[in-house]
């Protein structure tokens, strides 16, 4: 039987920051159109971390019922490593799910903008259809074009809007640096993955386009993220301080260029999470303070 502290590393702490620092671009945004609310980030804020939490638990249900965690490198698997029961980390899944659905409805119902209960749902079967139900699109290539909308374009520009009512050029372009961050964590994972997954069948787009390509792919998303800081910097200068978050990205993209594989991986996700953060965190602060 699972221990607390096994629950919570089957929630996978170390994705956090992808729902964290959508959240803070949004709010800086906010802030830069004087429309920051700290009511509404942190309804947000709660939406995406149980958004997030819940599909960690439902990747970890649904790779387990299939048989794609028997064999797996990287954080403890509840169900693949027979510690919980299958239905028990479902359940789980499903009441982050609902605590999402009512921190949104609550979010919806104060900013007004009823149309967005419609993005919420589909949030929420983006979250459980990744590796869940018959055909999940996280076993086709589409994971990566998923994170990059969910947990960049929406995330991002979602807590602008039900905010200030409008998006503006500078959360766009911090919703492209966020989405393309979060697709780089996920690339890392699925490049740590690549042998497991291509024996289980799980194709994803690393399995796909095989590793060389998968690095490459990798070095492209972590590049964006800068190309948006200098965009940014065009009207709000300060907004050049987010260069600073590639000295935490540094150790990442020598691994990952360098050519290591599987355990060697895993710092990589927490190195690019936690750039990602950083990068969120002082974009956030110049956009709201400058």
């Amino acid at each position: 039987m699972a221990t607390f502290t096994q629950w919570v590393t089957g929630a996978r702490v170390r994705t956090l920051p992808n729902s964290v620092a959508p959240v803070i671009v949004g709010a800086g945004a906010a802030a830069a159109v004087s429309a920051f609310s700290l009511t509404r980030t942190l309804l947000a804020l709660l939406v995406a971390l149980a958004l997030q939490v819940g599909v960690n638990y439902a990747n970890d249900y649904s790779d387990g019922v299939r048989g794609t965690d028997a064999d797996r490198v990287g954080p403890l698997r509840l169900v693949g490593s027979g510690l919980v029961p299958a239905g028990a980390v479902r359940t789980a899944a499903f009441a982050c799910f609902g605590v999402a659905a009512v921190a949104g409805l609550v979010l919806v119902a104060i900013s007004g903008f009823w149309w967005l209960l419609l993005v919420g749902a589909a949030c929420i079967a983006a979250a459980w259809f990744y590796t869940g139900g018959e055909r999940p699109y996280g076993y086709s290539g589409w994971g990566e074009v998923a994170v990059f909308l969910f947990f960049g374009l929406v995330a991002v520009l979602g807590t602008q809007y039900v905010q200030a009512g409008r998006v503006s050029w500078a959360a766009v372009a911090g919703a492209v640096a966020m989405g393309a961050f979060s697709a780089a964590v996920l690339v890392a994972n699925n490049l740590r993955d690549v042998p497991t997954d291509a024996e289980t069948g799980k194709r994803t787009l690393a399995v796909l386009l095989g590793e060389a390509n998968t690095r490459l792919l990798y070095g492209a998303l972590v590049v964006l993220p800068f190309a948006m800081t200098l965009l940014i910097a065009v009207s709000q200068r300060w907004a050049l301080v987010a260069v600073l978050a590639g000295a935490l990205l540094a150790p990442a993209v020598k691994r990952v260029v360098n050519g290591g594989r599987g355990m060697e991986l895993v710092p990589v996700i927490k190195q690019t999470g936690m750039a990602m953060l950083a990068w969120a965190v002082l974009t956030g602060a110049a956009l709201g303070w400058g």
